[in-house]
Order: structure tokens, then C-alpha cells, then sequence
């Protein structure tokens, strides 16, 4: 399993400083929406943000404008952009085209797709299908019920993401389930006294 750290709400300076020392530990580093949004995708450049063993995730949660946010997004070394699985057919359809061509990755945020929607966006083989749990929902979240649900709902899914307020133990069930790809980090380690130890526990445990 691998650990994706997003970093979020932080000012530019300070979400360089934490990439670059997150960037020898976990497998892939998120510039947050928030960041794409406060400060744009060329300003978070792979090579400005010290970025050089870890892939490079920009959460840019496109709705529409896919082929040319997607190109963008490329052109500046993401190695993963996120595009919302509520979109368009045609948008996602778009957007897997220009990944395939760059040799780069889609990852369909599914956060509120329905079943119905979901059996629609079956077909991009290689994409990362990531359940992702609202910021703002005041539900409960339990990840590994979550993962093992989708699992056995669309069992030719390859590649599963997670997010949503994981904690060490429910990174430790996940690991131990094996189902998921990727286990998606942010507050438990951005908002910790100090984010590279919490990164390395993290690792530890999914390891």
C-alpha cells in the first residue's frame, strides 16, 4: 500500500517546505485544491516544490475543461490530476485520453457518485478510483467497510484510493485488508506537531 500526504490550506512557502522533506519518505505528495486554487498549477511546478521521489498528485477536482486542465496540469509534471466523477462522460472520457497520452494518471474522486453513476465510469482501465469521504459531511466514515463495499460492488476495479480523517489504526486495518492502493493522509499528518514523524508512522504501519 502506498501513502499519499495532501497538503492543504498552508501558504506557498510553507507547502514547498513540507514537500521537500515529506519527498524521501511517501509515495506520493497532494497539492490540496485549496493550493491549486490560492496560488495555480505553475506555481506548483514539480521541480519548485522539491519534489523528487514522490509522485506529484494536484487535486484540481476538474469538472469541466478537462482535455485543457489536464494538459496544463501535465505540462507543469503532475503525475496524477483528479477529475470528479460527477463530470461529464465526455470529461472524464477527455481527461483519461490526454492521461493515456502523457503516460500519466487519472484519479476519479467519487465523492457523492451514486451507484447508477458509478457503474458508468467503469470502463477507464487504468484510472484510480478514489472513495473519498466530504470534508464537510458530518457522517460517520469508515474506511475499510467503505473499500471492502466497493470492492465486492465493482470487483474489476484495480485501483482503489482512500480518504476521509484516517488515523494510524484504520491505516493499519486498510494495510491488513489489502484491497486499497493508496491510503490518502492529510490533517493527521499536516495538523500533527510534526508532520515528517507522523508521515514515517504512517509508513511504518501500511508497510
Amino acid at each position: 500500500m502506498k501513502l499519499q500526504v495532501a497538503i492543504d490550506r498552508v501558504s506557498l512557502d510553507y507547502a514547498k517546505e513540507i514537500a521537500s522533506k515529506l519527498d524521501p519518505i511517501v509515495d506520493i505528495i497532494e497539492m490540496g485544491t485549496s493550493l491549486v486554487k490560492d496560488y495555480g498549477c505553475y506555481a506548483l511546478q514539480k521541480d519548485q516544490l522539491g519534489i523528487h521521489h514522490a509522485e506529484l498528485l494536484l487535486d484540481t477536482k476538474t469538472i469541466d475543461e478537462g482535455k485543457y486542465e489536464f494538459e496544463q496540469g501535465f505540462a507543469i509534471g503532475a503525475d496524477i490530476l483528479t477529475v470528479m466523477g460527477a463530470s461529464a462522460i465526455g470529461t472524464l472520457t477527455t481527461c483519461y485520453q490526454v492521461a493515456e497520452k502523457a503516460h500519466r494518471q487519472m484519479f476519479i474522486d467519487l465523492m457523492e457518485v451514486n451507484k447508477e453513476k458509478t457503474q458508468q465510469l467503469l470502463g477507464f482501465d487504468h484510472a484510480i478510483y478514489g472513495i473519498h469521504h466530504a470534508k464537510d459531511s458530518s457522517a460517520n466514515f469508515d474506511a475499510a467497510a467503505s473499500v471492502a463495499q466497493f470492492h465486492a460492488d465493482y470487483p474489476q476495479v484495480q485501483r482503489i484510493n482512500v480518504a476521509g480523517g484516517i488515523d494510524l489504526e484504520q491505516a493499519a486495518k486498510l494495510s491488513q485488508q489489502g484491497i486499497a492502493d493508496t491510503v490518502i493522509v492529510g490533517s493527521k499528518i499536516m495538523k500533527s506537531d510534526d508532520p515528517v514523524s507522523a508521515a514515517q508512522k504512517f509508513m511504518k504501519v501500511i508497510k
